[in-house]
């Protein structure tokens, strides 16, 4: 007899073979009623192409790794509304909300409902190729890239927001990413962080051979165009989330815009993204000159207390 209650616990082979943690979890989800399966971190689907998702009445997803598998997770409910719970064991874990070491609190509090939920806004994206009449549609929850195909050489871009073009240009690639992903690949190559309740887009230029080649943010209701000049060395190469990707000719036309899908993350400990950001990234919250001065105010007291010493010994 079932309980009624899902829950899709989302992984990868390696960690299954190589410790307990994902068998230990499914016994924890199984041991507070609920009904478990379990789906490996396999291969990525091809751009647009659609993806198998989990059934409408699970409950929950619970993924074991690091933010690439919580990436694949995202594929398998996108456009539901079943949440996920990230518990890292991977690098950083932007995106988890637990520790493996806290994953019999995790669960506990997931079967008695005790969280929150955190909509993500997603990135829909229309590539038009030349001669055609309808687009290859995808998204992506973090970024997607729009690079050049041949290493030796680079893709020539024309930008444009909401149909007026800003800017054209030689370039490695650029980078449209989502509040979500601006802590990843737009962060490294230079973009601002954006805060999660901040419905906006930014592009962020890679290596691009102008004088005015520097990050755009925009609002949730504008759009990005991205179009492969005819005159480009290099044709192009889209991929959404590190995963979806395919090539893309020269002529063709890239639109990134909001998506009107959500992506829901379980939230158990009411920690703000702010301090989350601090943790994972290990900010230096105090500056040299701060530490100048305690050094200064430490070699003062030391100085003292070589003196009181003297004065003793007298």
């Amino acid at each position: 007899m079932t309980s009624g209650r899902r829950a899709v616990v989302v992984t990868h082979t390696r960690l299954r073979e190589s410790g307990t943690v994902v068998s230990e979890a499914v016994d924890q989800l199984r041991g507070a009623g609920f009904d478990v399966s379990i789906i490996d971190n396999v291969a990525a689907p091809e751009f647009a192409e659609p993806v198998t998702q989990i059934d409408d009445d699970t409950e929950i997803v619970v993924v074991l790794g690091g933010d690439g598998t919580i990436l694949r997770a995202a594929e398998l409910v996108h456009s539901s509304k079943v949440p996920i719970l990230g518990v890292n064991l991977g690098h950083v874990g932007f995106l988890a909300e637990f520790e493996s070491f806290q994953m019999a609190d995790a669960i506990r509090r997931v079967a008695d409902h005790d969280y929150s939920i955190d909509e993500r806004m997603i990135a829909h994206v229309d590539v038009w190729l030349p001669g055609v009449s309808e687009p290859l549609s995808d998204w992506a929850l973090n970024d997607i890239t729009l690079e050049r195909s041949d290493r030796g050489k680079m893709v020539e871009l024309s930008i444009s927001v909401d149909d007026v073009e800003m800017s054209s240009f030689g370039c490695d690639g650029v980078i449209v990413s989502t509040p979500t992903g601006s802590t990843a690949y737009a962060f490294s190559a230079g973009g601002p962080i954006i805060w999660p309740n901040v419905e906006a887009l930014q592009l962020v230029p890679l290596a691009a051979h102008a004088l005015f080649a520097r990050p755009l943010v925009i609002g949730s209701g504008s759009s990005f165009t991205m179009t492969i000049l005819d005159n480009s060395t290099s044709d192009g190469w889209i991929c959404c989330d590190g995963r979806r990707q395919r090539a893309l000719p020269k002529g063709t036309r890239v639109v990134v815009r909001e998506s009107q899908c959500r992506l829901r993350l379980a939230r158990l400990s009411g920690v703000p993204f702010t301090q989350r950001l601090v943790t994972k990234f290990d900010l230096p919250v105090v500056g040299w000159r701060e530490h100048g001065h305690a050094r200064q105010s430490q070699n003062a007291a030391n100085a003292g207390n070589i003196i009181d010493t003297k004065e003793d010994t007298r």
